[in-house]
Formats: structure tokens, C-alpha cells, sequence
């Protein structure tokens, strides 16, 4: 049988441990939010107006999957530079977009490197409705969105992203900047307005029944690799729902996204008790271990929003902002904590 000493022993090395663990990390952490839904977050200054198509849906009673389908198809729609047709190229000054939805019940559905298709969320949710595969790529997904009745659009780059293309031809370098979604053209979005340059719209949403759903979509980093894919499409690592835990989402560099499987990491987290924030705190946190001395040159952030209708975010460095939309706030934008200060 132990002895006290060995017990009081393995006690205070059990308390040292729990000092440095998310759970410790959860209790240095405002408590979250009160919960009230419907509700529905999302990334970025486009969130707002993003949420205010969700929030149609949701304060009808309607579910949340198409509420998260509805809310991104206005960010897909609003010509930016980072998502939808109007996003930067790749560089060989071609667009191609990504997108996912996942919901309640684990169906789930995924598009990637698509071109010349307005709504690359929509055929991400077609995928997962009508064929027994979750993600379709390239040339594939492009015949598929036809035979559904998608138009194909012309194959040109918005003003903006051909001034941008022609700028970065002089140099051919490229170097992503940190927060790039907060500098550039600030373009009103929708009737809200908002930042029009970001690399990722991703949002969740619980509906009056308590379900949960979310989206993400994106045209990727511009002037990246052709062919090159991030986190965005990937379920699991942009986004992951389980009704029965929660939901999370990605934004920022998706190749260290997809390192720790982010959204579902995220998931787990809040699986082992931590709250969304918390959760979002301890993958940024993973990251910036893997990362070391090179995690100041990238931004990785998460939202989170648990089956309790409690939500929270957190990012890497400072900039990153999220919107909310419940009957009980209304509309709000808010800063993200972050970690390297």
C-alpha cells in the first residue's frame, strides 16, 4: 500500500504538472460567455456582415447548416481579395478556391483548387448531400458543380487582384504578411462593411434546436504554389463539428493549421472540459511550441463554440478579429487574445 510521504509526494508532482496544463492555463482565463442561441460566430471584420446572413436563417427557427451555408455565400458574393472569385491568384494568375461544411451528424463536405464557380460552399454542401465522398478536387469538382446546375463564370481576375498580380510580378517573391486581412482596401461588405482583404471566412453557428454546423471558404494564400492547398478545405484541420462537444474553426497560415489537425485538436480540448477559449489558447499554444523562433513570422487563430452555446477565440499574435451575432448581444466585433505579446 502507499505510504503518506509517497501519496503527499505524488500529490504535489501531480499539482506541478497540472500548473503548466491547458486546464491550469483554463483557470487564468475569463469564464466564457453566457450561453444564448441561436447563435453564430465568424472570423474577421466580414464576419459581421457574413453573420447577418446566417442570423436570417437562425432567427427563423432555421437549422444551422444552412444558416452557415447562407452566411459565407455573402462573403463568396462581395468580390474581396482573399475569398471568392474575386481573391488573388495563384501564381500563374489563375484563381481556385477552397470551402468545406460539416454538420451535426458528421456528414460533411469539402472542394478544393475549384475554379470559375461563384458558391464553392454551396458545391462543398452538394458533395456531402449528393455522392458518398467528402471532398472533390481541381478538374473533378469544377465537372461536378456543372452537372449540378453550377454556371461557370469567366475565367478573368477582379480590378483589384489583377493590380495586385501585376505588383507582384515585378518580384515574384513571396512573403506573407502577418494580419495581411487587416491592411489593404477596406471596401464595405454587405450592409455592415468591413475589412475586405483576408485570406479565410470560417464560421460556426448553434440553431434554436441546439444543433451545430459550420463552413469555412477561401481562395488561399494569393500567389501561392498552383496546386497548393491549406487547412481550409480539410475537415478536421479547418473545421471539425461534434454535436456533441462543440465546433471550431481556422483562420491564418494553413500549413501550421494543418500540423496539429487544429479544429479538431481544438474539439478534443473542449472535449477534456477546457472552454472554447481555452481550448483555441492550448492549439495556438502547440503551434508556437512547434514553431519556436519562427512563430513570430506567421498568424494562426481559432474560434470555438461549445454545445452549451458558450464561445471564445484565440490567436497567435495580436490583430485578429471575430464577430457574434445572438438574440441576446445582438451584433458585436471583438479582439481575440492573444498569445505572443
Amino acid at each position: 500500500m502507499p505510504t503518506r510521504r509517497k501519496f503527499l509526494s505524488s500529490s504535489a508532482a501531480g499539482l506541478a504538472a497540472l500548473a503548466t496544463s491547458p486546464v491550469a492555463d483554463a483557470l487564468a482565463l475569463p469564464p466564457p460567455p453566457l450561453a444564448s442561441k441561436p447563435l453564430v460566430i465568424s472570423t474577421w471584420n466580414d464576419g459581421l456582415a457574413a453573420n447577418l446572413g446566417a442570423w436570417k436563417v437562425l432567427s427563423q427557427g432555421g437549422r444551422a447548416l444552412d444558416a452557415v451555408e447562407a452566411g459565407v455565400m455573402v462573403t463568396e458574393a462581395s468580390q474581396n481579395c482573399c475569398v471568392g472569385l474575386g481573391g488573388n491568384p495563384d501564381r500563374d494568375g489563375i484563381v481556385t478556391l477552397d470551402a468545406c461544411i460539416m454538420d451535426e451528424q458528421f456528414n460533411c463536405g469539402s472542394v478544393a483548387a475549384l475554379e470559375r464557380i461563384k458558391h464553392p460552399v454551396s458545391v462543398a454542401r452538394r458533395i456531402m448531400e449528393r455522392t458518398p465522398h467528402v471532398m472533390l478536387v481541381g478538374e473533378g469538382a469544377q465537372q461536378f458543380a456543372v452537372a449540378q446546375g453550377f454556371a461557370l463564370e469567366p475565367q478573368q481576375l477582379s480590378p483589384d487582384a489583377a493590380k495586385a498580380y501585376r505588383e507582384w510580378l515585378k518580384t515574384s517573391q513571396y512573403q506573407p504578411i502577418v494580419n495581411i486581412e487587416n491592411s489593404g482596401n477596406k471596401k464595405p461588405v454587405g450592409p455592415v462593411g468591413g475589412a475586405n482583404n483576408h485570406d479565410t471566412i470560417a464560421m460556426l453557428a448553434q440553431d434554436a434546436q441546439g444543433n451545430l454546423s459550420g463552413s469555412c471558404t477561401t481562395s488561399g494564400m494569393g500567389f501561392k504554389m498552383r496546386g497548393r492547398l491549406g487547412d481550409s478545405p480539410l475537415i478536421g484541420a479547418g473545421l471539425f463539428v461534434d454535436n456533441a462537444v462543440g465546433a471550431a474553426a481556422a483562420t491564418g497560415q494553413g500549413e501550421d493549421v494543418i500540423r496539429i489537425a487544429g479544429s479538431h485538436t481544438v474539439v478534443e480540448l473542449m472535449r477534456q472540459g477546457l472552454s472554447p477559449t481555452a481550448a483555441c489558447k492550448a492549439a495556438v499554444e502547440r503551434v508556437a511550441r512547434i514553431k519556436g523562433a519562427k512563430a513570430r513570422d506567421i498568424q494562426v487563430c481559432f474560434i470555438a463554440l461549445n454545445n452549451q452555446g458558450q464561445y471564445g477565440a484565440f490567436a497567435l499574435q495580436k490583430g485578429f478579429s471575430y464577430a457574434v451575432c445572438n438574440a441576446q448581444n445582438q451584433q458585436q466585433l471583438l479582439q481575440a487574445d492573444y498569445l505572443l505579446k
